[in-house]
């Protein structure tokens, strides 16, 4: 049976084109009932204590455990990533659940305080239904990542997830069943960009945090401003990659080739901006160039292939004019720099060199496994480039001097630095960016605050 994308959210197989499932999108009434779901789930779990709100965390971790090869799978099928890959993103996900079960509960314990002759306290208290707009590029962990701090405070979580990884949203509802969370505490819903404004204006919905395009966050989150709901945006990136004349070469070109292309380069933290000191820009680009070369591309159930297909072919379709339009601006095309022929969304891992900033790879993110690699005079040559940028979401700087390290990191304006090695998200450290990478922040204590009404309760008379 073929089904219209008027009606339904196709789920199709990058690597080979096929359908693999349709999904209808979601009615008002839907949505509504999805709401109402979420908010019965909140005003139950709201109630429980934070030591079983973190027991049931570990059960999720335990459930996820169980069916990893299933979850890898799914990914794997529905947007293309590398196997090994997607098997790394359900582990890491597992030990989310773990981490904020051990050290979360401690995060929102009471804090008594004393302001002159007063007694206070401060609580953490949930909010409510916490609306989840989230992308296909990591589909379980960029739901989990805010999920399970979202939920050990005590709200709960309504997914809408991006429409081609609806399996992936599925099966974790899944696995938050075979974890036995009650009904209504984590929920997705296919919500169409209507639906979306439909649950921000919806009165049940407490806040709003979304994952994904620059465009997509500030439609939300001029929506959400405007009904004056709590929004968290992790947004685009277009990270600097800054190799200076001191760098370890060997580990600077081996965390560049993994920096960029990891899940075929579509990553918001990504490096995707190479810039380089002249003294070694040339040693540089040539071991880079061949380091690329030797990366293997292919079926991404295939265990050898680090890169796979794009996720989506007007991605891919979008990124080689990106890349079509910096050569026509002098660019020079190193590697690369094609769509592969037959059947799904491969692209050529592609090196651009002499990228210069007024150059569309330089202004634009480019999402997807292309690297634009452009020469800095020197040190504060490099920083300035490095911060000629709409986005600020991380940036990475290779050298052996801990002055400059020290100097980068207080200069930057991005929400993360990263001192001779790519940039990642851990647990244990916050995550977020700047500029038009969005506000907030995801991970540790602050991305568990994010969503709690921080309550001030004076004792004078208690």
């Amino acid at each position: 049976m073929t089904h219209s994308p008027a009606t339904h959210a196709l789920s199709v197989n990058p690597a080979t084109g096929k359908t693999l499932a349709a999904y209808p999108w979601a009615s008002q009434d839907d949505v509504d009932q999805a709401i109402a779901l979420s908010d019965a789930g909140f005003r139950q779990w709201r109630n429980e204590t934070v030591a079983h709100r973190a027991q049931k965390l570990r059960d999720l971790g335990a459930a996820l455990r169980q069916r990893a090869e299933e979850m890898a799978q799914m990914m794997s099928r529905e947007m293309g990533k590398p196997i090994a890959q997607a098997r790394g993103e359900v582990t890491k996900s597992a030990n989310l659940c773990d981490w904020y079960a051990e050290h979360g509960p401690a995060m929102l314990k009471t804090q008594a305080t004393q302001v002159e002759n007063h007694n206070a306290v401060i609580e953490y208290r949930p909010l409510g239904p916490i609306l989840a707009v989230m992308p296909w590029n990591f589909p379980l962990w960029q739901v989990l990542r805010g999920a399970v701090p979202i939920l050990l405070a005590g709200n709960s979580y309504l997914l809408k997830h991006a429409p081609n990884v609806l399996g992936s949203a599925s099966l974790i509802g899944e696995i938050f069943a075979d974890a036995r969370f009650p009904q209504g505490v984590f929920g997705w819903v296919n919500a169409t960009n209507e639906g979306v404004s439909q649950a921000i204006n919806d009165r049940r919905i407490a806040a709003v945090t979304v994952t994904g395009s620059v465009r997509a966050g500030a439609a939300i989150g001029a929506q959400a401003g405007a009904a004056l709901k709590k929004c968290v945006l992790e947004l685009g990136g277009s990270d600097p990659f800054i190799v200076l004349n001191d760098a370890d070469m060997d580990l600077a070109v081996k965390a560049a080739v993994a920096g960029r292309y990891q899940n075929t380069g579509q990553v918001c933290a990504a490096a995707k901006r190479f810039i380089v000191e002249e003294g070694i820009a040339d040693a540089f680009t040539q071991r880079f160039v061949a380091a690329t070369a030797a990366l293997k591309m292919g079926a991404p159930d295939q265990e050898e292939n680090y890169v796979g297909p794009m996720a989506r072919y007007d991605l891919r379709d979008e990124l080689h004019q990106q890349v079509l339009a910096s050569l026509a601006e002098g660019a020079t095309l190193l590697l690369g720099g094609e769509k592969i022929a037959g059947e799904g969304n491969y692209y050529a891992p592609t090196v651009l060199g002499n990228v210069t900033p007024e150059m569309t790879a330089f202004r634009q993110e480019l999402f997807g496994p292309v690297a634009a690699i452009t020469v800095a005079k020197d040190p504060a040559h490099a920083l300035a480039l490095a911060n000629d940028s709409d986005f600020g979401l991380s940036a990475t700087v290779f050298t052996a001097s801990n002055a400059l390290a020290e100097t980068f990191s207080r200069e930057l304006e991005c929400g993360g630095v990263f001192i001779n090695g790519y940039s990642a998200s851990d647990a244990r450290v916050a995550f977020g960016g700047v500029k038009k990478s969005g506000f907030g922040r995801e991970l540790s204590h602050f991305g568990l605050h994010e969503f709690c009404n921080v309550q001030t309760v004076w004792k004078d008379r208690v």
